[in-house]
């Protein structure tokens, strides 16, 4: 009778766990869960100006080891990449992504949907663990190891993207900004990042501002500063941590 009890506790044992594996929740295998402990990045599009920031705290398990890391960066003079995840792996991307928009000069959209290509299938790039927003005059991307290639959500006030553990605290207080007239894109991002860095423990308040302004016929600016407002100068980039 107890062996019997046992194997019938055992057996409903199982089919517990096979029915939580299962359910919506997903497998209770902990390799299996995702938690996203990086950064945040957070890009605006809005009246002529696409702006891209990111903060600079660099976390090793529960300790801070950097503060002023840099996440955003350029490639050429008229594209932005945020990254949020590993650094060495983020930069792996982004030589990729540099090849294909050789391969693919001015379609932004093309390198971006090949490099995702390559990043599902290829056996090396399934093993880098980031995710990238991509953005230049034209459009914005958020690139993922799922193969995902994400246009931001149309509205009638500008284009908003954010990564990272503190991606969603900025992109929502993006979105109860960017429909008053009175707000420029810069401003939103600034004010965005800074309640961001106030609710997430892994984004601090050192954080570069990348901007392209979008002139007539085509022109275009540049601009890198600070999240004081201050051209950025001496940050380092470092590939060694998350």
């Amino acid at each position: 009778k107890n062996y019997t009890n046992q194997s019938s506790y055992s057996s409903l044992s199982r089919n517990v766990q096979k029915s939580l594996k299962f359910s919506v929740f997903g497998s209770l295998n902990p390799s299996n869960l995702v938690i996203t402990r990086s950064t945040t990045i957070l890009c605006v599009r809005k009246n002529g100006k696409v702006v891209m920031a990111g903060d600079g705290q660099v976390s090793q398990g529960s300790s801070v080891v950097k503060a002023n890391a840099r996440k955003v960066r350029r490639i050429g003079d008229d594209i932005l990449v945020g990254f949020a995840g590993s650094t060495a792996d983020a930069m792996a991307l982004m030589e990729r992504l540099e090849r294909k928009l050789e391969e693919h000069p001015g379609q932004l959209f093309r390198a971006c949907v090949e490099l995702a290509k390559a990043w599902r299938s290829e056996k090396y790039l399934r093993r880098l663990e980031a995710t990238m927003i991509v953005a230049d005059a034209n459009q914005s991307l958020e690139l993922t190891g799922n193969g995902d290639v994400l246009e931001p959500q149309p509205s009638s006030g500008g284009d908003i993207l954010g990564i990272g553990s503190g991606g969603n605290y900025a992109v929502a207080a993006a979105r109860a900004l960017i429909d008053r007239p009175d707000t420029e894109a810069e401003e939103i991002v600034r004010d965005a990042m800074k309640i961001a860095s106030d609710l997430c423990v892994y984004t601090n308040h050192d954080y570069i501002v990348e901007i392209i302004t979008i002139q007539g016929k085509g022109g275009l600016s540049t601009t890198t500063t600070t999240n004081e407002g201050k051209p950025a100068e001496g940050v380092q980039m470092i590939a060694n941590a998350v």
